[in-house]
């Protein structure tokens, strides 16, 4: 009694303490500060990667975001990597780290706290040249390791202040400057400053003086050029240098004569280089070189220059046309290269002048001249006014007097208000057209007409002469072949009297032409389908094009004979139809319709027709199907697809006298149907008749409840035995399901589907009854139930867990309690979870920790007839 109030106050703490567990703690998600990181030597290259993450205390959530407090440099926000090599001076320096806003904690900050340590660089000795005027000491030092924190200030080495940025460019001679650099201390690493020494030597640039080029023209102007001193085209400066260019003789020569020059070389620049060499055994300065450019032109000689304007053009081409000139040099060669030509255009309705900049190549330039200036029928003067090279320095006068080119435009035929008239003709003759032209000049032309309505000729043409503005031509009589009405059209016309250019004008004048038709017999189509014997038999002619009234005569052969028939109709849409007499086809076979002849009421014209035919079959009536009467069961849901006989050729009826044909899916019933059949060529033989029977079963039904013993392994044969008709009854695992032997064992809580056969028409039943098992009726004083007293949970397939063998059909509400020796709850199972695997459950049914092997307790209830809960032991060795 005692060791069961122990169990049980042992149980209660622990339930206390449970109870007592808030369900949900609140954690420092960002971690805890770090209040100051040392980094005193801040070159190792250990400090180009701080990893801030791993320097929070606490359990920080990973994810968040970090925030530089001081808006520095080499921090990475999102991975926390710091690298403390970019931040330029010493001192302290806070990081904030942020955790995910999922972490759903109040307190989400944590700071880290980093000194840096005070880093004076390494000095070094630089050297620069005087012509850069400014000097930053800071470039002074070893670039080779980290640069200096830039929180220091420099001196003289003779202790005075001095800026970062010293000016140089007053220094004359060589000249080397010492100073010193020197940083705060940051006790949290040194209590003392720092400082180094930086060495600058300042070299000094060569001079040299201003260049002054020389322009001159090398025909006119070179007399008092034969001596020149290059010394005279430069200013003040270093002197001691050397020239270079050509005509020079020695590395000391500074004289040249240009008109020898310009007698051997001819006209263009060239350049005269001055250099003066910086200190010797200096690399710092450069040396210094200045370069003279002297001009030397030609003058240019244009007499006996030609100009030719292309081209003379007719008044149609005023919008489309594009010109050009071609100038040819005269009697003296003009240079290849590019000029600038000014001209002036003199004509109808213009006085201009314009500008070109184009090449001469060759002793030619080519230059485009704008459209714009040519507008109207007439003369054009285009004078060239003056010619220049866009490269001259206009220092030589050329030679130079305008010549010109004369382009003309001429005027175009007119067929203004002209008229065009023609007799009537017959189809196929030739036809003479008349045209009254009073605005067409007297002489030779060449049109070019189109014939547009019931006739069509594209790009007809035709020579004409013009007197007092009258003209004829002929239309060839191929070109009038179909009747009706045909429009001329002359579209244009070209005046072929004078030579190149012969201008050619547009014309619109037009005139009617009447032709007399003919039917057409080359579209005419017979066309006369296969049908059926005593069919009424149709036959389509088809291209009498715009025909309204016509006659036609034809003959049938073959199966059926004919003499020559003729019938008269009207024509809708180049289209008619008629039937053939029944009386002309009596016979079944193939047999030839052919016309002979077509003709055109309305004008009597006609024409003989020429292999239009057609050949159509006359098929014959097959006989009625033979057929039986038929029945179905009504499970099987029979449509008339299952009717014999079956086949495309064949149509179902619910009446004979019906025209439409019941669907292949039309569920059966019990009543008559007629069935016809359909040869391969269409024709429906007459109906016969078809009874059909549907015939049902009624669904079982239960003499009693579908209770059973599990522990007696029932079977299907003891649930049909159960309906009233245990003999015929089978039995599904569902609707449409598989079906079950009579030895298939029942399973608790099953649904089976049960229908009836009926012997006699064989025909299951439409409708099926639906059962429930259950397999929890048994008798407990027939049965008993063994309790195991223990169980090896080791994985080796064999006595694994702990499990009561068919208590649930004895006593199915059951509940199972399972504690360890201290009164611990370890398990708790029911009929859906039987079994226990050794392991320590909380009540929240969690897995917890593997039992270990010993005696465990348990408690059986029954729940069920009030009996009392069976407590026992049992023991676990894995």
């Amino acid at each position: 009694m005692a060791k069961n109030y122990i169990n049980y106050l042992h149980f209660v703490l622990f339930f206390i303490f449970f109870s007592l567990i808030p369900s949900k703690l609140t954690a420092q998600c960002a971690g805890t500060d770090n209040v100051n990181e040392l980094i005193c030597d801040v070159t190792n290259p250990i400090y180009q990667s701080v990893n801030l993450f791993s320097l929070l205390g606490g359990s920080p959530i990973p994810g968040g975001t970090w925030t530089d407090d001081n808006n520095l440099q080499g921090l990475d926000p999102s991975t926390g990597i710091l690298n403390a090599q970019f931040i330029l001076s010493g001192g302290e320096y806070h990081y904030t780290y942020t955790a995910p806003a999922t972490s759903g904690c109040t307190n989400n900050k944590a700071v880290v706290t980093i000194t840096i340590g005070a880093y004076v660089g390494v000095g070094s000795e630089a050297t620069v040249c005087n012509e850069n005027n400014f000097f930053n000491l800071f470039t002074a030092f070893d670039s080779k390791v980290m640069g200096p924190h830039v929180n220091g200030s420099f001196t003289t080495d003779k202790g005075q202040p001095v800026p970062r940025t010293i000016p140089i460019g007053q220094y004359t001679t060589k000249t080397t400057l010492n100073f010193i650099y020197t940083v705060p201390a940051v006790p949290a690493c040194s209590p003392d400053t720092k400082s180094t020494n930086v060495q600058v030597t300042i070299f000094i640039a060569p001079k040299i003086g201003e260049p002054q080029d020389l322009e001159l023209c090398g025909t006119t102007d070179l007399a008092a050029y034969t001596d020149l001193d290059l010394f005279d085209r430069i200013g003040k400066g270093d002197k001691g240098g050397t020239w270079t260019g050509m005509g020079l003789t020695s590395a000391t020569d500074h004289n040249i004569n240009l008109q020898e020059l310009f007698d051997a070389n001819g006209p263009g620049v060239y350049p005269y280089t001055y250099t003066v060499l910086a200190l010797p055994n200096s690399n710092i300065c450069a040396n210094k070189s200045a370069t003279v450019n002297i001009t030397l032109e030609k003058r240019l000689d244009f007499t006996g220059s030609k100009i030719e304007v292309s081209k003379d053009i007719c008044e149609s081409e005023i919008a489309t046309a594009t010109y050009s000139a071609k100038i040819t040099q005269g009697q003296d060669n003009i240079p290849n290269g590019k000029y600038d030509l000014s001209f002036a255009i003199v004509g109808p309705g213009v006085s201009a002048s314009d500008n070109v900049r184009g090449d001469f190549v060759n002793g030619e330039f080519n230059f485009p001249i704008q459209s714009s200036y040519f507008k109207e029928v007439g003369e054009y003067t285009i004078t060239v006014t003056g010619i220049v090279s866009t490269t001259s320095r206009r220092k030589c006068v050329d030679i130079f007097n305008p010549f010109s080119s004369v382009l003309t435009i001429y005027p175009l035929p007119l067929l203004t208000n002209a008229t065009l008239t023609a007799l009537p003709v017959c189809q196929n003759d030739i036809a003479t057209i008349d045209i009254i032209a009073p605005q067409l000049l007297d002489g030779t032309y060449r049109i070019s007409y189109n014939i547009n309505g019931d006739n069509l000729a594209m790009g007809e043409t035709a020579e004409i002469q013009s007197v007092g503005g009258k003209a004829s031509f002929t239309i060839p009589g191929n070109l009038s072949k179909r009747s009706g009405l045909s429009v001329i059209t002359i579209y244009n016309i070209t005046n072929i009297t004078n030579p190149s250019p012969q201008c050619t004008n547009i014309a619109n004048v037009a005139g009617n032409l009447y032709v007399n038709p003919l039917p057409n017999a080359l579209t005419v189509i017979a066309a006369v389908k296969d049908y059926c014997l005593n069919a009424p038999v149709t036959v389509e002619i088809s291209g009498l094009e715009t025909l309204t009234n016509v006659s036609i005569s034809y003959q049938l052969s073959e199966s059926n004979i004919s003499g020559i028939q003729t019938i008269s109709n009207t024509v809708q849409n180049g289209k008619l139809d008629f039937v053939i007499p029944a009386e002309l086809l009596l016979n079944t076979g193939s047999t030839k319709i052919t016309l002979l002849n077509l003709t055109n009421t309305v004008t009597n014209c006609d024409v003989d027709l020429i292999n239009i035919t057609d050949d159509f079959i006359i098929n014959p009536i097959p006989p009625a199907p033979t057929v039986l009467d038929q029945n179905f069961c009504k499970v099987d849901e029979a449509v008339i697809a299952n009717l014999e006989p079956k086949g495309t050729q064949y149509k179902w009826y619910n009446s004979a006298t019906a025209t439409t044909p019941l669907a292949v899916d039309y569920v059966l019933k019990t009543e008559d149907y007629y069935v016809t059949e359909t040869s391969a060529e269409g024709c429906i033989s007459e109906p016969a008749k078809v009874s059909v029977v549907i015939n049902d079963t009624p669904a079982p039904e239960m003499n009693e409840t579908a209770d059973f013993c599990g522990l007696a392994n029932p079977k299907i044969s003891d649930l049909s035995s159960k309906t009233n008709v245990p003999s015929t009854v089978a039995w599904y695992d569902s609707v449409d399901g598989n079906l079950l032997p009579s030895t298939t064992l029942l399973v608790h809580n099953a649904i089976y589907y049960g229908y009836d056969l009926n012997e006699t028409t064989r025909c299951l039943s439409e409708n099926y009854k639906e059962v429930k098992v259950s397999l929890r009726d048994c008798e407990v004083a027939q049965y008993d139930f063994f309790v195991p007293d223990g169980f090896s949970p080791n994985g080796d397939g064999v006595n694994d867990s702990f499990v009561i063998k068919d208590i649930e059909f004895l006593y199915p509400n059951y509940t199972l309690e399972i504690y360890n020796r201290y009164g611990n709850g370890m398990y708790k199972g029911d009929n859906s979870k039987p079994a226990w695997d050794g392991k320590n459950y909380e009540k929240s049914g969690i897995a917890g920790g593997v039992a270990p092997n010993g005696v465990y307790f348990y408690v059986l209830h029954f729940n069920k007839d009030n009996k009392p809960p069976q407590q026992g032991r049992l023991y676990l060795n894995r």
